[in-house]
């Protein structure tokens, strides 16, 4: 248990039968009436954000949730599968859990969120930022590059991406996981 005291950004709290976390909180204290607390809270399983006020010493339940690197092994009928880097464990996640699935490689890591009490799994979050390679891509056409042009590309994992007219097939870019936008070029080591 906790009091609107102790908020702060990033607190996990149990509300209304969900789990949520302050995205931003404000205390006032106006002339006239008691204190309250205004925030902003993200819901965990659908992300959705919605405005609430407590009153000043109102208590909450606060819930531990912990962000755990998983490495994505692969997916099958029953949905993507991970394993914690840890404990070695493997679990499987369903479509809906996992926002940006066109963007995994097998391989890469991703961080999960976890509630600690329960061991349950609660979203997925990728990486800002991952490095792909282009699987096809039309050519681009010397000389139509007077308006910062795109084309489009599919990548290794499926997704299609829009890239300037200068990227090639097998070239490897950095793409932008919450906008499915091209970053930039990746240097080859």
């Amino acid at each position: 248990m906790a009091t609107t005291a102790d908020f702060r950004n990033g607190l996990a709290l149990e509300w209304n039968n969900d789990l949520y976390i302050i995205v931003e909180f404000q205390h006032v204290k106006p002339g006239k009436g008691g204190a309250f607390v205004r925030t902003k809270l993200k819901n965990i399983k659908t992300g959705r954000v919605l405005d609430n006020t407590f009153t000043a010493g109102e208590k909450v339940t606060t819930a531990r949730i912990e962000k755990r690197p998983f490495q994505y092994l692969y997916s099958d009928d029953m949905g993507y599968n991970f394993m914690n880097n840890e404990t070695f464990e493997q679990i499987s996640l369903p479509e809906s859990m996992v926002p940006q699935y066109d963007l995994m490689k097998e391989g890469s890591t991703i961080d999960i969120l976890v509630h600690s009490e329960t061991e349950t799994p609660l979203s997925v979050e990728m990486p800002a930022y991952v490095d792909l390679r282009i699987s096809y891509t039309e050519p681009g056409i010397k000389g139509d590059s007077a308006n910062n042009s795109m084309k489009a590309a599919k990548v290794e994992t499926g997704a299609n991406i829009k890239v300037p007219l200068f990227i090639e097939n097998d070239e490897l870019i950095r793409v932008n996981t919450t906008t499915y936008e091209y970053d930039s070029r990746v240097k080859e080591k």
